[in-house]
């Protein structure tokens, strides 16, 4: 089942949906006990009928927990809701890095902000031993302050264990963005593999475009 604008998920009561992905949506949703809004990511129905995949996408919250940094959006819960799981976010009032980019050339001061806040972000987690494996526009988000914050670890994976918090034979990522090693699949990836895609991105912001285009990872 899908959830609906005013359906009550567990304490939260849906306002409307974000955004789509191949694995999950991601609903604003309001905590009436702590009087605030949230970002709710819920597994498809599909997926959530797959008790090993559900393990996955629970482990996946315990590891983002894990990391405390003021530009990571931070996990605050993870429940099921009729069999389907989700996780529930800090809810941040703005756009993402695409949109804005779909606006036109970034000035010098936007550039300089992504590098510092998003690349200390990147470098947080990797000294925690965990990468994110998706880093493009669309999953950088700007606050209406400015403010600005790395999301989406979805495709997070604990680096030193070697543990996957996705299937071990899928190839995870944007094929524009995503690094070589990891396009070919290769299950021992390290730091390198955020920072290729994290360059790309930076290349992308000043000069306009990707340096590659491809529909797949292979291409």
């Amino acid at each position: 089942m899908s959830f609906n604008v005013g359906d009550n998920v567990g304490p939260y009561k849906i306002i409307e949906q974000l955004g789509q992905g191949g694995m999950a949506t991601v609903y604003k949703a309001y905590h009436a006990a702590l009087d605030r809004y949230v970002a709710l990511k819920a597994l498809h129905p599909a997926f959530g009928e797959d008790v090993t995949f559900s393990a996955r996408f629970q482990r996946e919250a315990r590891v983002v927990a894990k990391l405390e940094h003021p530009h990571i959006v931070p996990v605050y819960d993870y429940a099921e809701h009729e069999k389907r799981p989700y996780l529930v976010m800090k809810y941040i009032e703005g756009d993402t890095l695409k949109a804005r980019l779909n606006q036109g050339p970034l000035t010098t001061q936007e550039i300089e902000k992504v590098v510092d806040t998003v690349g200390s972000a990147l470098a947080y987690a990797h000294k925690q031993g965990i990468l994110h494996r998706d880093i493009k526009p669309s999953n950088v988000l700007v606050a209406t302050d400015g403010e600005m914050y790395l999301a989406d670890f979805g495709l997070a994976r604990i680096a030193q264990s070697g543990e996957s918090t996705l299937s071990s034979d899928m190839i995870m990522g944007t094929p524009q963005y995503i690094s070589p090693e990891q396009a070919m699949g290769k299950k021992e990836l390290d730091d390198g593999t955020d920072i290729y895609s994290f360059a790309v991105m930076l290349y992308e912001m000043v000069v306009g475009q990707v340096p590659f285009s491809a529909d797949t990872p292979f291409s």
